[in-house]
């Protein structure tokens, strides 16, 4: 059985923004393969700048890709036109939940409008099916309210409340806790992993933070500068991060009564697009980097623990039959 999501040697590329250098194009996602399967959810972490939202607006179609293709239950996703029967499929909650909600309407008319345009219920049904909706993301009642009546974390849940009535295969969540305070990043955070497992849904979790996927995320894709560097089951990531750049970030995650570890030099990072520009992008920060590092770019390669690195542990290098392995060309396929 294919997976529900499959996204295969993804490009993204947007025109640069400086003068001098106009004509040059800055690759924001650079030859991106991964996969998600029914009711699972798989996170995609990384800094500011890594390209991680920008997989997340490609694949809901908000962004026209250079080259690749997008699989959803095994059909190849048209990049420049979708119908909103395709489009519908695929739901996004945004960091900002402002921008998903009009001022002027109440929350249960936001959510009215997507069932009605979709056609998802009868007309005489609407309303019943929006305090469902409501109660479901823990607002039962609040329909006649304006989203300035409530809190960020209660506007965050009406934005979620209204990707759900599109009744998505894939939800996408990208940064959608990260502006929330702690304890309700947590509310929310337990609020998606209980609509997961009620409701089968298969996720893709965009964040920064990589301490937030261990509780929600099946899977991790670890992104630096455009490229994927390294991807594993949660568990396995945490107990065996096999790339310098996902030690780095978790040996950065604040624990009680333990100092922290060494965080990437951002100093000695260099641009996308430089003429020094290594074959490994995170060479520049890397403390193990040898000479291969600057000159010969690391193959994405293994089995269900995939790491870009010529440092990294031999077996974490071995496909076995079956399984995720680099072409030819130095882009995984399987």
């Amino acid at each position: 059985m294919s997976p529900t999501l499959r996204v295969d040697h993804l490009t993204v590329e947007f025109a640069s923004m400086h003068r001098a250098s106009r004509r040059e194009r800055f690759v924001a996602v650079d030859d991106a393969t991964f996969q998600v399967e029914r009711g699972e959810c798989v996170g995609i972490v990384g800094e500011s700048g890594s390209g991680k939202s920008t997989i997340a607006r490609t694949i809901a179609g908000l962004i026209v890709p250079a080259s690749g293709t997008i699989h959803l239950d095994g059909e190849v996703l048209s990049q420049t036109k979708r119908p909103p029967a395709v489009r519908r499929r695929i739901q996004m909650v945004f960091q900002d939940p402002n921008s998903s909600l009009d001022p002027r309407l109440t929350v249960g008319r936001a959510i009215a409008e997507v069932l009605e345009v979709h056609d998802l219920v009868p007309r005489d049904g609407v309303a019943a099916r929006v305090e469902e909706l409501l109660a479901l993301v823990g607002l039962t009642g609040r329909a006649d309210a304006r989203p300035a009546q409530l809190s960020g974390g209660q506007r965050q849940r009406v934005a979620i409340a209204r990707a759900l009535a599109a009744e998505p295969d894939v939800l996408i969540a990208d940064e959608a806790v990260s502006a929330l305070d702690v304890s309700v990043k947590a509310a929310i955070i337990n609020l998606l992993r209980d609509l997961r497992e009620r409701l089968q849904l298969t996720m893709v979790f965009i964040s920064h933070d990589l301490a937030v996927m261990s509780s929600i995320c099946d899977r991790v894709v670890v992104m630096y500068r455009g490229r994927i560097v390294e991807e594993s089951p949660t568990v396995a990531l945490f107990a065996d991060a096999r790339h310098p750049y996902t030690q780095a970030l978790l040996a950065s995650i604040p624990r009680v009564g333990t100092p922290l570890g060494p965080r990437p030099d951002p100093v000695a990072d260099l641009p996308t697009g430089s003429p020094v520009d290594p074959a490994c992008r995170y060479a520049p920060r890397c403390p193990s980097r040898v000479e291969q590092c600057l000159h010969d770019r690391p193959l994405l390669i293994g089995g269900s623990h995939r790491v870009a690195c010529h440092l990294a542990p031999a077996e974490s290098t071995t496909a076995a039959s079956g399984e995720i392995v680099p072409t030819e060309s130095g882009t995984p396929t399987s």
